[in-house]
């Protein structure tokens, strides 16, 4: 049990962050992200034994906290908000290298890029998440469950999709 408890701690301190940002991606409510953070270690807490090591322990840390996320909104995961704060050190990962103006255009306008996010399908939004984190899209495939090149074509789609609202004139 001493083991056990080392090692949850451990997974808490080097990942408690990383699953705080997923809490916040999903819900805008302080004490539902406090709640969800909680269901989450439980979740860890109750798996820890069946970490079989096939992914990077990081994988498997965001595959139950995306998974808990999405069951912790239950019905209402359809409606889901994504929220996107003001830690922009990944938005770039929406964007081409080469889009300097239309990434500068995405972090003025924030709420603007809320509420197409917003508009996503549910998938799409996890996807979003986990890229907005840094990850790789073998590290994305690992935690959704889907394909790598499926994880590309998905993305590539919607930064096409973002890149024709992003427009300078604004239009499609």
């Amino acid at each position: 049990m001493k083991d056990k408890e080392q090692q949850f701690n451990a997974l808490v301190t080097d990942h408690g962050d990383k699953i705080r940002r997923i809490c916040s991606y999903y819900n805008s409510d302080p004490d539902e992200q406090k709640d969800m953070y909680q269901e989450i270690l439980i979740n860890i807490w109750n798996s820890l034994h069946s970490f079989r090591g096939d992914a990077a322990i990081s994988t498997w840390i965001y595959r139950i906290s995306v998974n808990t996320s999405l069951s912790f909104t239950g019905k209402s995961f359809r409606k889901m908000k994504l929220i996107v704060n003001t830690d922009t050190s990944n938005l770039h990962n929406l964007l081409d290298e080469d889009e300097t103006e239309s990434k500068l255009n995405l972090e003025r306008n924030l709420n603007q890029l809320q509420t197409e996010l917003n508009q996503l399908s549910v998938i799409d939004k996890s996807l979003i998440t986990l890229l907005l984190e840094g990850l790789s899209m073998r590290e994305i495939a690992d935690i959704i469950g889907i394909t790598e090149p499926n994880v590309k074509v998905k993305i590539h789609r919607i930064k096409e999709q973002l890149k024709t609202k992003f427009k300078p004139d604004g239009h499609e």
